[in-house]
């Protein structure tokens, strides 16, 4: 089965880098939620994509939305990565089991271990509104992407 939008978001929790639990679910009736997935903490593409849209977290604030990353790797590399880079948002671990969410998402590289550059905006439903990736593991998503799809939830 192929991921589109209109279809229900699989809901997942997941641990921050904190230890917090997030369960997507929660979310649903109050709020749209943006899933970052990326492929590796400590990488200068990843680290560069998320901490763009730290600097721009007011942006899906003011949109109401959630923001979330989410890496395969596991909890304590994630909080040391987003210490030192000063990612001011939840980044979610997929490391146990590996990759499952990203699996649930269509966005996992079995080859490599990671998650693809893949965002999924969910809408207050809980249903898929939107989804984009990049070209390839090694390029960045456009940052217009992210505001073309924020506007559609304010719309």
């Amino acid at each position: 089965m192929t991921l589109a939008v209109g279809d229900a978001a699989p809901d997942f929790t997941l641990k921050d880098q904190d230890g917090n639990e997030h369960t997507l679910s929660s979310h649903r009736g109050e709020r749209p939620v943006v899933l970052v997935f990326v492929p590796f903490a400590f990488t200068g593409i990843c680290q560069g994509e998320l901490c763009s849209l730290s600097e721009d977290l007011n942006e899906f604030e003011a949109a109401g939305a959630q923001l979330y990353g989410l890496t395969c790797d596991r909890q304590f590399s994630i909080k040391a990565w987003t210490d030192q880079a000063g990612i001011n948002f939840p980044v979610l671990s997929d490391g146990w089991p590996h990759g499952a969410t990203a699996q649930a998402y269509e966005c996992f590289n079995e080859d490599l271990g990671c998650a693809m550059r893949r965002t999924i905006v969910i809408d207050k439903e809980g249903n898929v509104a939107k989804i984009f990736q990049s070209g390839g593991i090694g390029e960045p998503r456009e940052k217009a992407d992210y505001k073309a799809a924020l506007a559609e939830l304010t719309a």
